[in-house]
């Protein structure tokens, strides 16, 4: 038997022996907090009223944490000119109502707030920038850290708060969404900025379950999270299933960048379809099942139980709503409602 073939069935040995290790290390079960993301872009998108599902879902899902954003292009929608000091502009130049809304509703509802602040939040197009920033990249960091500075200064003393979370995915290693201007090396910058600002909150720093590193990200903030998608489709349409990946394997990969489980969360975990060039409203059901259906959902949760984090956020809850109110199909929602009671 010559050195190569050796060499190559014991790669092949060592890979199995590790699978079986990862399989019989999955069977534990943790508990987990349960929270939800939310976006109201998306929830507009099915033709929603934003504030009747954001409501609608801390009333009766009562989810004990909610993950929102504090939208770059929601909240600076015109410019504002810096002086030649280029010394922070004040809060009154920013449109906080959705913001506000939406903490004070947390807030009612006894519901903490993870708060997304930066150039990139969750949901397409990925990076939420202004309009007018797009052509103009003139005092283009001076503009994102005074924005920063607002939102922080704006929140850190509300009662709904428990962390913020600074950019997301802001160290993924390729180029997806709409964010040919993303300038990733701010990220330390707003880092630093927000925890000088407050101190008292911890940071999230956020990275691909699947396709990213997590060693930037790990290292980067108090909070690291991971999203976690177990079937997808690729730009063509094709079904990419992750099944095969066993939830000890997020436990392993994080020990081995430097996380404690202690501060280790799931981010986003996959309770919708996975739409490309398609949307809920022209596309089959039949079609959407094939991605995500009521068993599938049960079987994520299941998962996410087996990894050892302590916090999962649900990513979907606009669609359970378009789906119970639009569709007549309840089964996303009560499901979720069941989990969380």
């Amino acid at each position: 038997m010559s050195l190569v073939i050796k060499i190559i069935g014991a790669i092949i040995i060592l890979i199995l022996g590790l699978y079986v290790y990862l399989h019989f290390a999955s069977q534990k079960t943790y508990p987990v907090e349960y929270g939800i993301s939310f976006n109201q872009n998306h929830a507009e998108s099915l033709d929603l009223d934003w504030k009747v599902v954001y409501e609608d879902m801390l009333r009766e899902l009562r989810p004990s944490s909610v993950r929102i954003a504090a939208m770059w292009n929601d909240v600076e929608r015109e410019e504002e000119h810096l002086g030649g000091d280029h010394q922070h502009i004040e809060d009154e130049e920013y449109n906080f109502e959705n913001v506000d809304w939406m903490m004070d509703k947390a807030k009612q509802y006894n519901a903490s707030v993870v708060l997304v602040v930066g150039q990139k939040a969750p949901r397409w197009p990925e990076c939420h920038v202004p309009t007018w920033h797009a052509n103009n990249t003139e005092n283009s960091e001076a503009h994102l850290l005074d924005y920063v500075r607002a939102t922080v200064e704006r929140y850190k003393d509300h009662e709904a708060l428990e962390i913020w979370q600074v950019e997301n995915e802001a160290f993924i290693h390729f180029t997806f969404g709409e964010c040919e201007g993303y300038n990733q090396d701010a990220i330390y910058k707003e880092i630093d900025l927000v925890r000088a600002l407050d101190p008292e909150h911890k940071i999230l720093v956020t990275d691909s379950g699947e396709l990213g590193l997590w060693k930037k990200a790990s290292k980067a903030g108090d909070l690291f999270g991971t999203t976690l998608y177990r079937i997808v489709r690729s730009p063509k349409g094709n079904i990419i299933s992750y099944d095969w990946i066993p939830p000890a394997f997020y436990r392993l990969k994080a020990k081995a960048v430097g996380v404690d489980l202690d501060r280790f969360i799931v981010a986003e975990l996959q309770a919708e379809p996975w739409f490309t060039d398609s949307h809920p409203m022209d596309t089959s059901i039949e079609d959407q099942e094939k991605t995500m259906n009521p068993k599938r959902l049960t079987q994520h949760m299941d998962f996410v139980e087996r990894i050892g984090v302590s916090r999962s956020y649900l990513w979907g809850v606009e669609w359970w709503y378009f789906m119970k109110e639009v569709r007549g199909d309840a089964r996303y929602w009560d499901l979720v409602t069941e989990k969380l009671s």
